[in-house]
């Protein structure tokens, strides 16, 4: 079923604007995760870890999983549909794959920042979960950029559904 042209408007602005919440929460995760790694600060290190529970709790995985229905919503609402173009069937599965990792590190996250408010941090506590923390969000950020790129320039090419439709 196609929505109405007001609809529409108002699905993909619901979208885009989770969508940008969502890259812009992971960009301040990944600088907290780089304070609290590099940091020499042991308060500043702290309280960037501190910080991260409640980042991801109520700003991160919030946003990631209205960004994935509602691109689900606009795809399956659109004549783009779901099946028919490969950049919104790429865009989708990033999606997923992006928010099952992040719903796979919520566990260490909370880890690191329980720990980090219940005790004092050396450079050697936890330093592999650390470093963790700024690969997965390095990483988040890289996959929610190209799913950016492919919906802003949309490349050509239809899915083998696409071109019997």
């Amino acid at each position: 079923m196609i929505m109405t042209p007001p609809v529409r408007k108002f699905a993909l602005t619901v979208h885009v604007t989770s969508s940008i919440g969502w890259l812009g929460a992971v960009i301040t995760f990944l600088v907290l995760a780089i304070i609290g790694l590099a940091g020499k600060d042991e308060p500043m290190v702290r309280a960037a870890y501190v910080a991260m529970g409640p980042i991801t709790w109520y700003a991160i995985v919030p946003l990631a999983l209205a960004s994935l229905l509602t691109g689900l919503i606009s795809s399956l609402g659109t004549v783009w549909g779901l099946f028919r173009h490969y950049w919104v069937l790429l865009k989708f599965l990033l999606i997923i794959f992006a928010t099952v990792v992040l719903l796979m590190q919520l566990g260490p996250i909370s880890h690191v920042a329980g720990t980090a408010a219940e005790t004092t941090l050396s450079a050697t506590v936890l330093r592999e979960a650390r470093i963790s923390l700024v690969v997965h969000a390095g990483g988040g950020l890289l996959v929610l950029l190209t799913a950016t790129v492919l919906a802003v320039y949309k490349p050509k090419g239809r899915t083998r559904y696409g071109r019997r439709k």
